[in-house]
């Protein structure tokens, strides 16, 4: 087993994890934007925390794991790879959603929140749409 599967597979894990994460997160917002009640405001403080901190190293390990394996493939592979520079823009997008949840982490834990649960709404569907694209370039390389 040559070391570039082992980075690959556990490059697809964390990213799993990770998503999991990124695509729970966001419903959690949208049913913390529209409550009233105290107390599941403070449970759902408690349950956003939580989860974007334990996300949050899957992502860093995604990362990890993707630059092992480019930096395994080599410069001249990563030159010629047009397919992977946009996928790269995407994962860079997709790592400043995930910066921005900590602050609507901040807004809603100091009572600043003034986004409606339809914002939230729209909001989940982001990494959707990166994550497909995402998928398409790393298996169809059209570029």
């Amino acid at each position: 087993m040559t070391s570039i599967l082992v980075y690959k597979a556990l490059h697809v894990f964390f990213m799993v994890a990770w998503f999991a994460g990124i695509f729970y997160l966001p419903r959690l917002f949208v049913y913390h934007a529209a409550t009233q009640s105290a107390d599941c405001d403070a449970e759902f403080k408690v349950m956003e925390r939580r989860l974007l901190y334990f996300v949050t190293p899957f992502a860093v390990l995604t990362l990890l794991f993707g630059v092992l394996l480019i930096y395994s493939y080599g410069l001249a592979w990563f030159r010629v790879s047009s397919w992977l520079h946009y996928k790269l823009v995407l994962v860079t997008a997709l790592f400043v959603y995930h910066g921005y949840c900590f602050k609507l982490l901040a807004d809603f834990k100091y009572n600043r929140n003034r986004r409606s649960p339809r914002f939230y709404r729209i909001f989940n569907e982001v990494p959707v749409l990166v994550l497909l694209s995402i998928i398409l370039l790393a298996y169809l390389k059209p570029i």
